[in-house]
């Protein structure tokens, strides 16, 4: 078990909660701190309010008197889906990240108050702070977003990614990152997920059409999605968010933004976070405009945070247009519509798909076949 191994089994339901359990959560964190007793504010299930990999709760916090100072008296609770044992390794992963790096990482994330995983069950507990309270707004597709909130998250992204670039570290203490061609989340895209788009593209006559339009099929984009990881495997390497859509964005009032859910992060080519940022976030109108200052903006950034050898524009953009084979494949032909709705889902793939043609994908994918 990640973290707090006395929390043999974190429960599943937010109904078996109790005070004890959740200052056993808090407690590696925050030792001292004791949570006298909580109210469950609000409860989401998957198909619910955006619930997608997990299930989440709303929870108002009472500290007992002399604990707790400083700790939010709101956060939100990240619990299993009912599939938990086919998708442990994502809810590892994300208490990994958040445990182990979340004081350190130096860009804009919700803050954690505590997690734990069982990687055999799936069962978990991931308490973070409740971003509401600090007038957080939570963007996605439907909804227009500036150029100026675009360039701020290349920013973040660079931060990010200079922070760890070719890190001596990936051997050592944070040997525990997993890369896109191995690790149980590799594994878990390569043998389970696969099975879940091939469904979604017979049984979704949108999604169906929208790969033919593509001249290709499931099986050709898995291994094509399969041959761009080998290849941007062999470039250098950095700390990746791996699932950068508009969605998992925040923008705050005071102009920073921020990244949240951290299940599918990974060691891997910055190209692969900065492509499904830009492809997913901009309007194919605005992406059409704007890319190419976006890329160069991000280069500039890299260079002022201390990466000595960034990529050229040209080694970028080639890895960028490569890397959207992921985007359309794992990011959203895997997505069921109950989990975002019809609207973010079309408007999603139709932007991933219109790029991937704008941008000749397939034609860069099959150089590295």
């Amino acid at each position: 078990m990640t973290e707090s191994s006395s929390l043999s089994q974190f429960p599943q339901s937010v109904s078996d909660l109790t005070p004890q359990l959740l200052t056993a959560l808090i407690a590696p964190r925050h030792p001292g701190a004791v949570v006298q007793s909580f109210e469950v504010l609000k409860s989401s299930q998957y198909g619910e309010a955006m619930v997608s990999t997990s299930a989440r709760a709303l929870l108002s916090l009472q500290y007992a008197p002399g604990t707790g100072n400083g700790l939010p008296q709101r956060a939100i609770l990240k619990l299993p889906r009912e599939i938990s044992q086919i998708i442990a390794a994502i809810y590892v992963n994300e208490v990994r990240l958040y445990m182990q790096l979340g004081a350190e990482i130096g860009i804009e994330t919700p803050r954690v108050l505590g997690g734990v995983c069982d990687p055999a069950t799936g069962h978990y507990g991931l308490l973070l702070e409740d971003l509401t309270l600090r007038d957080a707004r939570f963007p996605n597709v439907t909804q227009e977003i500036t150029l100026d909130q675009i360039e701020m998250l290349v920013d973040t992204l660079a931060q990010l990614h200079a922070r760890y670039w070719q890190s001596p570290r990936f051997s050592g203490d944070l040997a525990w990152l997993e890369s896109h061609v191995e690790g149980p989340v590799c594994r878990l895209m390569n043998d389970v997920v696969p099975m879940i788009i091939q469904q979604e593209i017979d049984i979704n006559p949108f999604k169906r059409e929208l790969v033919q339009k593509l001249r290709t099929t499931g099986s050709q984009l898995l291994l094509g999605t399969q041959a761009v990881q080998r290849h941007q495997g062999k470039l250098p390497q950095t700390l990746l968010h791996g699932d950068t859509h508009l969605g998992n964005t925040y923008l705050l009032p005071d102009g920073r933004v921020g990244l949240l859910d951290w299940q599918l992060t990974v060691r891997g080519h910055c190209a692969h976070d900065l492509s499904y940022l830009i492809t997913t976030a901009l309007t194919v109108e605005m992406r059409r405009r704007h890319e190419h200052e976006l890329l160069q903006r991000y280069l500039d950034r890299l260079a002022a945070f201390g990466v000595a050898q960034p990529p050229t524009f040209g080694q970028l953009w080639t890895e960028y247009r490569r890397a959207l084979v992921w985007g359309v494949y794992i990011g959203w032909l895997t997505t069921p519509v109950v989990n975002y709705g019809w609207e973010i889902n079309i408007i999603n793939l139709l932007r991933l798909t219109t790029a991937y043609e704008d941008l000749e994908t397939a034609k860069l994918v099959a150089q590295v076949i």
